[in-house]
């Protein structure tokens, strides 16, 4: 379902797949080609939540903010399943693994893996290209040339399977 709240409706590119059961509300905006998954919220309801182009949101994701705090997620990002983020930025390429939270003003630096079940706590900052996990996430290496791969396969089996299934709601 796709609501207003109050004056704010949600802007979401045609090339965009969203999936039945998502729930989309406010000042959201999302960009061309990105995927949103089953089940998922995203509010904007608080502050804005800009999704840039190429964003995979997989299943049941919650999405949300702190006032006068967006949440933003650049280019080519992955968010694994089951993921709250709130009012953080997620830098171009990032993944967020499966279960994890990333809360206020934390950031997310570009092509970073978060490991799965990961608590990125307020103000944490991740550097750029770094494999971080734990609760709380901690950097545990810089990612090898396999992890990046690795990255990117997903992202585009993820881009691959929502123009199939964005046919399928035509």
């Amino acid at each position: 379902m796709i609501y207003p709240y109050h004056d704010s409706y949600p802007t979401i590119s045609s090339s965009s797949f969203i999936a039945d059961y998502v729930t989309i509300s406010g000042d959201v905006t999302i960009g061309e080609e990105s995927s949103i998954w089953f089940n998922t919220v995203i509010r904007g309801d608080v502050a804005p939540t800009i999704i840039g182009q190429k964003v995979n949101v997989q299943d049941n994701c919650v999405l949300h903010q702190s006032p006068n705090n967006p949440l933003i997620l650049e280019d080519e990002v992955t968010v694994g399943h089951s993921v709250i983020l709130h009012s953080c930025k997620i830098r171009k390429k990032a993944l967020i693994g499966m279960g994890s939270i990333i809360l206020d003003n934390a950031e997310i630096g570009e092509g970073a893996f978060i490991g799965a079940g990961s608590l990125v706590p307020q103000g944490k900052v991740i550097p750029p290209n770094t494999l971080a996990f734990g609760r709380p996430a901690k950097v545990i290496r810089e990612l090898t040339n396999d992890d990046i791969e690795d990255m990117k396969r997903i992202s585009r089996e993820y881009a691959e399977k929502a123009q199939y299934y964005k046919k399928l709601q035509k």
